[in-house]
């Protein structure tokens, strides 16, 4: 698990091996079962989550009962609810295994203190927040400026393992869909 993190983080960022033993030291590894919710709407967000194997899917739920997928995070991909993570309050979204899944767990004090003491880690996490914040930027766009049919046809070539992975319920749920509508778009 820890050599997948350290590639990870040498994507982006060298590290010297005392410099990764002192990064690994604040990363916990969990494992849950798929269905398993590692955050549930309502209850405070104690960690950001590095997926090391397994699959998540982040959702809101609205005041009707229906789910809306935010996102889906697979191996090498962080999630959160990053808003309740960063503010410590309680989650507005819920993140649930669609697989069983490891994973890499970091609490916000480590997170700062990783940032403040090492540098390289502290450019690491930004350039991966801003690789997420332009990923939900273009999801917006294309919300705004796509039909259902284009939205597919993206998520397939931007994902095509994802599609694979996923039961088209979920796939019709992330793309605002019914799943009729999504079982005529699909091949």
């Amino acid at each position: 698990m820890q050599d997948i993190l350290r590639q990870h983080i040498e994507k982006i960022v060298s590290l010297s091996d005392e410099e990764f033993a002192f990064v690994r030291t604040h990363f916990t590894a969990k494992k849950f079962k798929k269905h398993q919710f590692l955050i549930q709407e309502g209850e405070p967000v104690k960690y950001f989550y590095f997926v090391v194997s397994g699959l998540l899917k982040l959702v809101h739920t609205d005041n009707t009962g229906k789910e809306h997928i935010v996102s889906f995070a697979m191996e090498d991909w962080w999630e959160s609810d990053f808003y309740a993570f960063y503010t410590q309050t309680a989650a507005t979204l819920s993140l649930e295994c669609v697989e069983d899944t490891e994973v890499l767990c970091l609490l916000l004090k480590d997170y700062k203190k990783l940032c403040d003491d090492l540098q390289k880690m502290e450019r690491f996490f930004l350039e991966k927040s801003n690789y997420g914040f332009i990923g939900s930027q273009r999801r917006i766009i294309s919300w705004l400026t796509s039909n259902s049919k284009e939205r597919y046809e993206q998520l397939l070539k931007q994902y095509p393992s994802l599609v694979q992975r996923v039961p088209k319920s979920l796939l019709a749920a992330y793309l605002g869909v019914s799943r009729e509508t999504l079982s005529r778009l699909s091949p």
